[in-house]
């Protein structure tokens, strides 16, 4: 079996959602046992995701975000418009000038 070791940072992000997921239920007023009913998981994973526990499922964050209705603020979520080092990357990979023009050929007859 391998050993992960996950980045401090990612640890600390993914703790910080799940504690945003248990203000957002909190502040809908609905228990543990309520939420995890809406979302058709189990309580026990629920409450893995507010600790932010790093091996709880990601269709279990969105499922529990779009029940929360807090779905939409996943569209932010790697937008390829965003990434300005994936552009800039794939800008620098991009041949400086075109090549020659090539003539069409008419092989069909139609």
């Amino acid at each position: 079996m391998s050993k992960f070791l996950m980045p401090l940072e990612a640890t600390e992000r993914i703790t910080q959602l799940g504690q945003r997921i248990r203000v957002a239920r909190i502040r809908r007023g609905w228990s543990v046992a309520e939420l995890a009913s809406k979302a058709g998981v189990n309580r026990n994973t629920l409450t893995a995701l507010e600790l932010g526990r790093p091996g709880t499922a990601v269709g279990v964050c969105f499922t529990v975000l779009w029940a929360l209705g807090l779905d939409r603020s996943l569209n932010a979520v790697a937008d390829p418009d965003s990434d300005l080092h994936g552009k800039a990357l794939e800008a620098s990979r991009r041949p400086t000038r075109a090549g020659k023009a090539r003539k069409a050929s008419n092989d069909y007859d139609f």
